[in-house]
C-alpha cells in the first residue's frame, strides 16, 4: 500500500497571509480518491522531514488578532 502525501508550504505568519488555500470539500474531495486505509502524511521541505496527521491535528478556530 502506498501513502498520501500533503505538501506543507510555508507562505506566510498568519492565515491572513495565506492566500488560495483549499476548502474543506476539495479536501475531502482530493481524498476520496484514495483508499480509506491509505496512511496520511505531511511532507516538509521537499522530503527532508515528514509528520503525521492525528485526530487532535485537526481543529477549527478564528485568527488571533495578534497575528
Amino acid at each position: 500500500m502506498t501513502n498520501v502525501y500533503i505538501d506543507s508550504r510555508r507562505d506566510g505568519y498568519s492565515p491572513s497571509q495565506c492566500h488560495g488555500t483549499m476548502t474543506v470539500g476539495e479536501l475531502i474531495d482530493i481524498l476520496s480518491q484514495y483508499d480509506e486505509d491509505q496512511p496520511v502524511y505531511i511532507r516538509n521541505d521537499n522530503g527532508y522531514t515528514y509528520g503525521s496527521v492525528q485526530m487532535d491535528s485537526v481543529a477549527e478556530g478564528e485568527e488571533d488578532e495578534d497575528e
